[in-house]
């Protein structure tokens, strides 16, 4: 009985322990003035969006899509955040083995050998084996929060991984818009060279047959070699936006090239039902992280606060020596010990500690807020720039057709000598410039689309799993 009550009095102070330090918990959307509905759109806002997992077949385009397919599978960063991951969920099984008992094993066997002819000592073989078991006792949760945070740090570094695949495929399809647009611009620009050389060739007829002066063909000539000069501008931003592309997909630069010589135009969609700022929240993988590492850096608050209180440790051995190693059980023997002990002095070490982390988990509340703010700003902005470049493009429309029309007009009263050159000369001139404008709005209309899909927060959803999460190194 009496070696009964150690264990006994043991197990009732370690079910009477409690979890030191604060109970980890984000604020509410409400508490962080989150607003019911965006005020920048008009349209439909639902609490359960539309899907967004692939948005980007929303745009039809095959080549897009095979792309955006591809950097989520062989994404060099979306591999190194996959590796994070890979990283803590070590760390966190790591974090659990200390809520477990230790135990070793070890075992030796030496030989005793008499020296000479005469050697009084016969010649002998000693075996020692014994086992060493230690556990220390969580009387106030400090291996409990410890556990706590762990998985918190998963579940940041597993949003920063979602938050970079919505990030890799919005990138592609930034960058694919820009190689349509450039492959849009450098048309329009060879469209313009053709016509303009259609118009120095009638000047130099009508300088020719004495109607117009040398002012006509050099001003002409200008123009026509101005605009030439925007072809090699609008080929090299065509092979950046194909170069960034194949190093998005995971491959060496040229590697897309393939995919771009038929040119298409600039892909367009149109966003449906908008998620309300909620929905948007939960779904942000950078909220959720920002999220996830509040709640870490509370819960090491109660790891600090655990060392300032005493531990209990229990330790125990079980060893053998003998000559022979069948009897090694018999010649056995053991021991079974109970430490306590609790910091005295240590020179507000263990307070400074507790403040630090305090100090710490008031940063990644803030920075948890901000990011919940950014978020906002983000989806406000995106949907203001649908709204304007749509607005914008609906103009150049007109300004285009217009543009067009004036040039034909021009040219044929030039050719008839009803007006003069300065006046076909601005019409050329303005038709170029309209029709990039156009252009370059509309890339901008379906570049703000992609934006609101990634401030919404989709594209991660169906992603595949990064290969560093299974892959062997090297």
């Amino acid at each position: 009985m009496n070696s009964r009550l150690p264990l006994l009095l043991l197990s009732v102070m370690a079910s009477a322990g409690c979890t030191v330090g604060p109970e980890p918990r984000t604020p509410s959307p409400e508490a962080l003035g989150v607003p019911a509905r965006f005020q920048s759109s008009s349209a439909p806002q639902t609490a359960n969006a539309a899907e967004l997992a692939d948005w980007w077949d929303t745009f039809h385009d095959p080549v897009l899509t095979q792309l955006v397919e591809q950097a989520l599978a062989a994404n060099s960063n979306i591999d190194a955040a996959g590796a994070r991951v890979r990283q803590a969920r070590a760390a966190l099984k790591s974090t659990r083995a200390g809520s477990w008992p230790t135990l070793d094993f070890g075992t030796s066997a030496s030989r005793l050998m008499g020296v000479g002819p005469d050697a009084q000592i016969p010649d002998r073989t000693t075996y020692d084996a014994g086992f060493d078991a230690r556990y220390e006792l969580d009387l106030f949760g400090g291996q409990r929060r410890a556990v706590q945070a762990s998985k918190a740090d998963l579940a940041a570094v597993e949003a920063n991984l979602h938050s970079t695949q919505l990030t890799i495929a919005a990138e592609v399809a930034l960058n694919y818009v820009d190689a349509r647009l450039a492959q849009r611009q450098l048309a329009i620009a060879r469209a313009n060279l053709s016509s303009q050389d259609e118009t120095l060739q009638i000047v130099q007829w009508r300088v020719q047959a004495g109607l117009v002066g040398a002012l006509d063909l050099e001003q002409s000539r200008q123009l026509r070699a101005q605009t030439a000069a925007t072809v090699p501008l609008r080929e090299q931003a065509l092979s950046s936006a194909l170069n960034r592309l194949s190093v998005l997909t995971g491959s060496a630069p040229g590697t897309v090239d393939a995919l771009f010589e038929t040119v298409a135009p600039i892909p367009m969609a149109v966003a449906g039902d908008i998620a309300v700022p909620a929905e948007m929240l939960r779904r942000r993988p950078d909220v959720t992280a920002a999220e996830r590492t509040l709640i870490a850096e509370t819960a090491r608050i109660g790891v600090r606060e655990a060392d300032l209180y005493p531990s209990l440790g229990l330790s125990g051995s079980l060893s053998g020596n003998t000559s022979n190693w069948g009897d090694l059980t018999n010649a056995s023997y053991g021991s079974l010990a109970a430490g306590l002990t609790a910091p005295i002095f240590q020179g507000g070490r263990l307070r400074a500690a507790v403040e630090q982390q305090r100090a710490a988990a008031i940063q990644a509340l803030a920075v948890y807020r901000d990011t919940v703010l950014v978020a906002l700003e983000e989806s406000e902005n995106a949907l203001i720039a649908i709204s304007v470049t749509e607005r914008r493009e609906d103009e150049l429309v007109i300004a285009e057709e217009a543009a067009r029309n004036a040039t034909v007009l021009a040219r044929s009263q030039y050719q008839a000598g009803i007006i003069a050159f300065d006046s076909l000369l601005d019409s050329e001139r303005s038709l170029l410039t309209t029709e990039t404008s156009r252009a370059a709005a509309h890339a901008d209309r379906a570049a703000a689309t992609v934006r609101l899909y990634k401030a919404l927060g989709g594209g991660w959803e169906n992603a595949p799993a990064p290969r560093s999460l299974t892959s062997t190194f090297p």
